[in-house]
């Protein structure tokens, strides 16, 4: 069983932009893959936390069936 890599705080409440910061390290890390579905995720989240993430992820409109490229494709730049 892989170890959670997630380091965020308690109690457990997740706000969106703070799940893509995570998963972001998680792709940059190649531990996930852009393409694969963000039930992937619960493998490198605590059950206990996992369900405030579901929480949140399916609130913000996403299924846990869309690729993880979905929740980070929505991220907004500034300026290049």
């Amino acid at each position: 069983m892989t170890q959670s890599t997630f380091s965020l705080p308690s109690p457990f409440f997740f706000s969106l932009g703070q799940i893509r910061d995570e998963v972001k390290q998680l792709v940059e890390k190649n531990q996930v893959s852009r393409h694969q579905s963000l039930y992937n995720l619960c493998e490198f989240i605590p059950p206990r936390e996992w369900v405030c993430i579901e929480f949140e992820l399916e609130r913000s409109g996403f299924l846990l069936r869309d690729c993880i490229g979905d929740l980070l494709s929505a991220e907004k730049w500034e300026n290049d």
